[in-house]
C-alpha cells in the first residue's frame, strides 16, 4: 500500500484508490504507486475486475506542474519512460477495468482514465487534455489512446484546443460510456465491474488482448491474433465448464482456470 495509492477490495473487485489531496495531482510518487498497484491487481487471482477511483471530489486533475516546472529536457527524457511504463501497466491489466470519474479528469488524469476499458462519469465531470495551454503535448498516452477511442478529428480538437468537455459531450463522442449522478459513480462502477467478476477470467483476458493488440495491426494480423487467442481458450477449464453447462442448460460455474 502506497502513501497516495492503495488497493482495496469489494468482493472480487479490486479498487485502485487515488488519495493525494487536494486534486490527486500525478507526481512521480503517485505514478510509481499506480504502477505498483497495477502490478498488484494483475497478479492477484482473487481480483477478477478492477475499478480506478479518485474519490468523491476529483478523479485526477493532471500532472504535478510544480514538480515538472524545473525539469530539464534530460530529466524528462528519463522520467517520461517511467511515466509511460506506469500507464502501460495500467492499460495492460489483464482484467476488465473501469474508471470511476468524478470532478476533473484533466491531462494525466484524462490519460489515466483512458487506460481503462470503460469509463463511468459524474454528470458534472469535466475531461480534457489541456497540455497545449502549457506549451506541451500529452505524454502519457493522450495522443495515442484518445484518437483510438474517439477518432482522430475529435482527439485533435481536444488536444489542439486544450478545452474541457462536460460529461454530456464526453458521452456523445465516446470518451465515456455511462453518465450518472456524482453520488452514484463509485457504486455504478463497482457493480459494473462485478458483472465481470464471475466470468471466465482467461477468456476475458484473451478477449481484452485480442481487441487491444488487434487495434495496433492490420486486419489479417488482427484476425490471426484472434484465432490464436480463440484456440487458446480451448485449453482452459472454464471453456469445458461453459460448454458443459450450455449443453446441460445450467448456469456455468467458472473458476478462472
Amino acid at each position: 500500500m502506497g502513501e497516495f495509492v492503495r488497493v482495496e477490495t469489494e468482493g472480487a473487485v479490486g479498487v485502485i484508490r487515488l488519495d493525494r489531496p487536494k486534486m490527486n495531482a500525478l507526481n512521480v510518487q503517485v505514478q510509481r504507486e499506480l504502477h505498483e498497484a497495477a502490478d498488484q491487481v494483475s497478479a492477484d487471482e482473487a481480483v477478477r475486475a478492477v475499478v480506478i477511483w479518485g474519490g468523491e471530489r476529483v478523479f485526477a486533475a493532471g500532472a504535478d506542474i510544480k514538480e515538472m516546472q524545473d525539469m530539464s529536457y534530460a530529466d524528462m527524457a528519463r522520467h517520461s519512460v517511467r511515466l509511460q511504463n506506469a500507464f502501460k501497466a495500467l492499460a495492460g491489466i489483464p482484467k476488465p477495468v473501469i474508471a470511476a470519474i468524478t470532478g476533473y479528469a484533466l491531462g494525466g488524469g484524462c490519460e489515466l482514465a483512458l487506460t481503462a476499458d470503460f469509463r463511468v462519469a459524474a454528470e458534472d465531470a469535466k475531461l480534457g487534455q489541456p497540455e497545449i495551454l502549457l506549451g506541451l503535448i500529452p505524454g502519457a498516452g493522450g495522443t495515442q489512446r484518445l484518437p483510438r477511442l474517439v477518432g482522430p478529428a475529435k482527439a485533435k480538437d481536444l488536444i489542439f484546443s486544450g478545452r474541457q468537455v462536460d460529461a454530456a459531450e464526453a458521452l456523445a463522442i465516446g470518451l465515456v460510456d455511462r453518465v450518472v449522478p456524482a453520488a452514484e459513480v463509485y457504486k455504478t462502477a463497482v457493480e459494473w465491474a462485478g458483472t465481470f467478476a464471475g466470468g471466465p477470467a482467461l477468456a476475458l483476458k484473451a478477449a481484452k488482448e485480442a481487441v487491444d493488440h488487434g487495434l495496433e495491426v492490420d486486419l489479417d494480423t488482427g484476425l490471426e491474433i484472434e484465432r490464436l487467442q480463440f484456440t487458446g481458450t480451448f485449453a482452459t477449464d472454464d471453456r469445458t465448464e461453459g460448454m458443459r453447462a450450455f449443453v446441460a442448460k445450467e448456469k456455468p460455474g467458472f473458476a478462472g482456470r
